[in-house]
């Protein structure tokens, strides 16, 4: 079974040094509300027309505006409320991110379940990422959006494996396949969607948890969310020496996972469950 994981691996890798590869587009409400953003002269009323067109994420942008995150006093119903609450740049971010979400689907059960897997990942470690930027000069809504991005290379791999009659892999093998490929296919797929460089780094470098840049970046805060997201389990990041993490310094963190200041994190996540 390994050397079929090598010879899958090498069709896909010479499929996109080819440029054979279907990679994802961004989706069209993406697109639209990345427009509007771009626009100096756009209103709070145009963008909230734009999201209001996709209902689903309409409704996660008020939920988020009336989270425990924003310490909301009074129920807000109205998107555009919502918007105006959240400001056009955090809303606009937020809605390119939960876009990605519809992205993930398949029709086969063994790659439905793996899509779903991932989102469920992408959209804890965005609440850890969004929580964590409070400590550092990267905006929640730049954070959120980092996270719900840096396993977006995930995709062309499951598609790979589902339109590709002649892969047959069980579950074990297709995600170490993933685990192998989706680093460097999510940079791809970053930087033919048009996002700035801070964003494109993230999915290669979010699992090098012993970078030393300096100062707190994206990857840091996406690298941070899932140590603690996996901080008790048997994977990558469970297994990970916090002492050798020097975003955790950067940040401000302890490096005992037992320290009061984890717990607290933990806990926000908690009161904010299911907000992405």
């Amino acid at each position: 079974m390994a050397n079929i994981v090598e010879t899958v691996r090498d069709d896909i890798v010479q499929k996109l040094r080819n440029d054979e590869l279907t990679l994802p587009t961004l989706p069209e409400i993406a697109l639209r509300v990345r427009e509007v953003a771009e626009d100096s002269e756009a209103t709070v009323a145009q963008l909230s027309t734009v999201i209001s067109q996709d209902t689903a994420v309409a409704a996660r942008i008020l939920r988020v505006a009336n989270s425990p995150l924003f310490r909301a006093t009074q129920e807000i119903r109205d998107l555009q409320q919502a918007v105006g609450r959240l400001g056009m740049d955090y809303t606009a971010n937020l809605a390119i991110g939960l876009a990605m979400e519809q992205m993930f689907q398949a029709t086969s059960d063994m790659i439905e379940e793996r899509m779903r897997r991932n989102w469920q990942i992408t959209s804890q470690v965005a609440l850890y990422a969004a929580i964590l930027s409070g400590r550092c000069d990267i905006s929640e809504d730049e954070a959120s959006l980092a996270a719900l991005l840096h396993r977006i290379g995930v995709l062309p791999v499951l598609v790979y494996a589902e339109e590709t009659d002649s892969v047959q892999l069980d579950g074990i093998h297709l995600d170490k396949l993933s685990g192998h490929l989706h680093t460097r296919m999510g940079k791809i797929i970053l930087e033919r969607w048009g996002f700035p460089m801070e964003l494109v780094t993230v999915p290669e470098t979010y699992r090098d948890y012993s970078k030393d840049l300096g100062t707190v970046t994206h990857a840091d805060l996406v690298t941070v969310a899932n140590l603690l997201l996996f901080a008790d389990k048997q994977n990558y990041f469970g297994r990970a020496n916090w002492e050798e993490v020097p975003a955790l310094k950067r940040l401000g963190l302890p490096t005992d996972r037992e320290a009061a200041e984890i717990k607290q994190i933990h806990e926000a996540v908690q009161a904010n469950q299911g907000l992405f």
